[in-house]
């Protein structure tokens, strides 16, 4: 059976040199936090020129502008933006089917999650690893700084496969634990037995925002291209043990082909309505090529 990377390859000096160049910005972050590169929604004792606001008793009068008063006989104090971390929670399916195939979907996932995480902890923000299959697991690793990247590394590469999906369950359970507000990274092919309505449903409920992190493979979207998936053959699910025996017929074909499709779309028009990211990772592809895209221009805002 194939397994997950290990530390060696997870922690890819090359790799995460790479990573350098790319900013994971958020469009604002909540006041509380460590002080950080993020923009906040504080305005107030920063040290970054945000804006002007006329004077009202109480304010500061060492941020008085005097030169708009000798020009305009009005008072007006300078107001300076509040920098803050992230908080980055990364939700990692380990299920069975993550670990089947060849390469395993995990591989492609866990690197992903580690890219994010290196790039968010380089710029001061905070992550923390959670990772579900049927039930939500919260991992007491986190890090903050770019010395605790080594040990998420390593703890990523010590999960193994667990059994079935629950996605919707998971999501639910993370919705009701008080974690502040940051940004939610979902690591999954987002093949759930509820169905991608459910997810999106579920997710839909969150108060964080949202990087969804799909991943897929060539016999996704093309399942002929699997050479055993000609003629009778019986399908088993892997997480199951459900059997069905399935005659592969141009017409199931064609109903596969949009069942798939109409999963995507619903995956592409959630992330629209919700502001959500949402980057597709081939696992059959280089995962930092495919990283690069996604930061192309050097930054992803959230």
């Amino acid at each position: 059976m194939p397994a997950a990377p290990t530390f060696g390859e997870l922690f890819d000096p090359e790799f995460l040199a790479a990573l350098r160049p790319f900013a994971l910005r958020a469009r604002r972050v909540p006041m509380a936090g460590r002080p950080a590169d993020q923009t906040s929604r504080q305005r107030g004792g920063g040290v970054e020129f945000a804006d002007y606001k006329a004077y009202t008793p109480g304010d500061d009068l060492r941020t008085l502008d005097w030169n708009i008063y000798r020009r305009l006989g009005r008072l007006f104090v300078r107001v300076f933006e509040e920098r803050r971390d992230l908080p980055v929670y990364l939700l990692v399916d380990r299920s069975r089917s993550m670990y089947l195939e060849t390469p395993p979907r995990i591989e492609a996932g866990l690197k992903t999650a580690l890219a994010l995480a290196a790039i968010a902890l380089a710029q001061h923000d905070s992550v923390r690893l959670l990772h579900f299959s049927d039930d939500l697991r919260l991992d007491v690793t986190s890090a903050a700084g770019t010395r605790g990247l080594p040990g998420l590394a390593r703890r990523m590469a010590s999960l193994t496969e667990q059994a079935g999906t629950d996605l919707v369950g998971a999501a639910r359970e993370l919705a009701g634990r008080r974690l502040r507000h940051g940004l939610l990274v979902v690591v999954s092919d987002f093949f759930d037995p509820a169905g991608v309505d459910a997810v999106t449903a579920e997710l839909a409920l969150s108060r964080h925002r949202l990087l969804l992190v799909c991943l897929t493979n060539e016999a996704d979207a093309q399942p002929t291209a699997r050479p055993d998936l000609r003629g009778d053959v019986r399908l088993r699910d892997c997480e199951t043990g459900t059997a069905l025996d399935v005659t592969i017929t141009p017409a199931v074909l064609a109903r596969y082909r949009a069942a798939y499709a109409a999963f995507n779309t619903r995956l592409t028009d959630f992330a629209a309505e919700r502001g959500a990211g949402l980057a597709r990772v081939n696992t059959g592809e280089d995962v930092l090529e495919q990283i690069t895209r996604l930061f192309a221009g050097g930054a992803l805002v959230v």
